[in-house]
């Protein structure tokens, strides 16, 4: 149990958290949310013991193993697969005594070595960590390349599978599922299901939370409430506290009208003396219940689009690559605030006097009204297949068509990037309408949230989110009538995201949409399209239809990770064609892990619940039946995959 007493918690001269009490018992999956700045990382570092408390206490069990994701990946010449198992130490440690051992010819010391392997997991800890691997996105061809040749986004998902690794009874995670794509998302939340210790969770991705947290710790005003649910029970549960302390308030405040006013009438009166002063006690005992200060509604919008041609985009036989570098293309004008970068942050391979291909035979149209999420693992060519739309990206062959009068809003990560140093958001702007006036521009961003003097500090000292949304407002400063966004939610809080999200229901143009948050993608999109395997095809179903229809495939299948010094890839090849499975036996396994699913989830409501805490025999056996069920729940899985890959 992780406990905080009288908890106060300063980060400089800003006091974040005071007389904190609250008590989180092992098993909690608690989702930790609250604006940004309101200390949720600080408490972090707290309980990792790297942050000293202003005042009070944080105690936690005297053995805790707690596992979290390092920040930083050093440039190193180790394979991956061996940089995620070194996060088991205990396995490390004995695979380096083995080592040793062998090489000094100690017999003994081998013996001794391979018995601590036996006693810590270590003969299975390379498969584990191959596991991980593979369910955050990495093809087994990958798993023993240098991690110095990965970029830093997949250098982030090394630092989360070594995290992963690690055995322990505490789990921080500080959004994880940033640098995701949606495949991998998906696979994180079904181990962290399966996580059987205490997990500390800091997202905002809804959905995400929803699906993984039994608890949800809120931060909010210097104080933290511990709500019983997901992200959804917890706004539900804290909007009906917050009407009850409205009403509350109203009641207080009508009695101390009414006492006021028998005290200052009959106060001077002898007769009404003794009355008055009992009201007078009364007034003073009063509660003094605080009126509900509503949080700020934030709210954007996105101009409705000049002109709205019917059919906006058209790619025909395309084959979409690299031969030479990224050149702006012709015919759309761009409404990102400036001209296309020189180069990918990320670039994939070039080949020689050659092109590398990464989608085939592309036929995608783009007409009004469109509103379409791209759905496929990184690095299979979802940003390509943007750029390739946008313009950015000439094709290698084939026709990319568009309509004079169309005109792009383009969001990417480098788009955030390429904001100015020591410029204020009007600058920007200024750059983009210079006879505008400067009231103009204050009013508008005054409506993306930032007020007053906001719009005249330079962006230098702007976070991650406000720069994401200085550049979204750039975007709709333009008014454009397509909107291509890959990634805009990354940096944005849940706020942020509710209104992007709100904001792009009611656009009238046409959007494509890369995001790995599921909530956002699911209110705006209406269709799917898969890219991987190098092809671009319909996906027909919704969110919940794609994720069972991933769990029947091998994770990170179509997979292709972008590298210096990687060769071209192929076209891929067909895959060759497999006998159906055993209908009736698949059907059998399907209804195993149907039901064990089912008394996993009636174990987990009761872990969940407070009240079984009470009885420790009877926690201590939940406990054992749920890590019983989880192995059976395994094992079915095995059985049901064997059976369907046999074919």
């Amino acid at each position: 149990m992780i406990s905080l007493r009288n908890f106060a918690l300063r980060r400089g001269e800003r006091l974040l958290l005071s007389n904190v009490d609250l008590a989180l018992h092992a098993g909690y999956r608690v989702g930790v949310v609250g604006r940004n700045g309101t200390g949720k990382s600080s408490l972090f570092a707290a309980i990792r013991g790297e942050l000293e408390a202003d005042k009070g206490d944080v105690d936690l069990p005297g053995k805790v193993r707690i596992a979290s994701v390092a920040q930083e990946t050093p440039s190193l010449p180790d394979p991956a697969i061996d940089f995620v198992l070194g996060g088991d130490t205990e396995v490390a440690a004995a695979l380096k005594a083995e080592a040793d051992a062998l090489t000094a010819e100690d017999w003994e010391a081998v013996a001794a070595a391979h018995i601590r392997l036996e006693e810590v997991g270590g003969y299975d800890a390379t498969a584990r960590a191959g596991k991980l691997l593979h369910g955050l996105g990495f093809p087994a061809e990958t798993h023993q390349r240098a991690v110095s040749a990965f970029s830093g986004g997949w250098r982030v998902r090394l630092n989360l599978a070594r995290a992963l690794m690690m055995p322990s009874d505490l789990l921080l995670l500080d959004e994880p599922t940033n640098h995701l794509d949606l495949d991998a998302v998906l696979w994180l939340e079904q181990w962290l299901l399966k996580y059987p210790g205490t997990l500390l969770l800091i997202s905002h991705d809804r959905e995400f939370l929803d699906n993984v947290a039994t608890h949800t710790l809120h931060l909010h005003g210097g104080g933290a409430k511990l709500y019983t649910g997901g992200y959804t029970d917890f706004e539900r549960q804290r909007a009906e506290q917050l009407r009850q302390q409205q009403i509350a308030f109203e009641k207080e405040q009508a009695e101390r009208a009414h006492l006021q006013s028998f005290i200052d009438r009959f106060k001077a009166k002898a007769s009404k003396a003794r009355q008055a002063q009992s009201r007078m006690k009364r007034l003073a005992k009063l509660a003094g219940t605080e009126a509900v200060r509503m949080e700020r509604e934030f709210r954007i919008e996105f101009a409705q689009p000049n002109r709205l041609p019917h059919s906006l985009i058209r790619i025909n036989h395309g084959e979409a690559g690299y031969a030479l570098p990224p050149q702006a293309g012709e015919g759309a004008r761009r409404a990102d605030g400036g001209k296309a970068p020189e180069s990918d942050p990320n670039p994939p391979p070039r080949a020689g006097e050659g092109a590398t291909i990464i989608l085939h035979e592309v036929g995608f149209g783009l007409e009004a009204g469109d509103r379409i999420g791209l759905l496929g693992p990184n690095g299979a060519g979802k940003s390509t297949l943007v750029k390739t739309l946008v313009g950015e990206l000439p094709l290698v062959n084939g026709e990319r068509s568009a309509h004079p009068d169309l005109r792009i809003g383009y969001f990417a990560q480098h788009t955030v990037e390429s904001l100015h140093e020591g410029q204020s958001p009007i600058d920007h702007f200024r750059e983009l309408s210079p006879d505008a006036s400067t009231q103009s521009f204050r009013d508008f961003l005054g409506k993306w949230n930032f007020p007053g003097d906001r719009a005249f500090e330079s962006v230098d000292g702007f976070s991650g989110g406000e720069r994401a949304r200085l550049a979204l407002a750039l975007i709709a400063w333009q008014q454009p009538n397509v909107l291509l966004l890959d990634e805009p939610t990354n940096h944005l809080d849940l706020e942020m995201r509710e209104a992007l999200a709100e904001a792009l229901s009611d656009f009238d143009g046409a959007i494509v949409m890369v995001s790995h948050d599921r909530h956002l993608i699911g209110l705006v999109c209406d269709t799917f399209w898969r890219v991987a395997d190098g092809k671009v095809e319909p996906f027909a179903g919704d969110l919940d239809e794609y994720a069972a229809w991933l769990r029947t495939r091998p994770a990170a299948q179509g997979t292709k990770i972008r590298m210096a010094e990687a060769a071209p890839t192929p076209p891929p090849k067909p895959a060759p064609a497999r006998k159906p499975p055993n209908p009736h036996k698949l059907a059998q396994a399907e209804a195993r892990m149907t039901e064990l699913e089912e008394q996993l989830a009636a174990v987990d409501a009761e872990l969940a619940d407070p009240r079984s805490y009470a009885d420790a025999a009877r926690a201590a056996d939940l406990g054992q039946q749920r890590t019983r069920l989880q192995q059976e729940l395994e094992q079915a899985e095995q059985a049901w995959s064997a059976l369907y890959e046999a074919g």
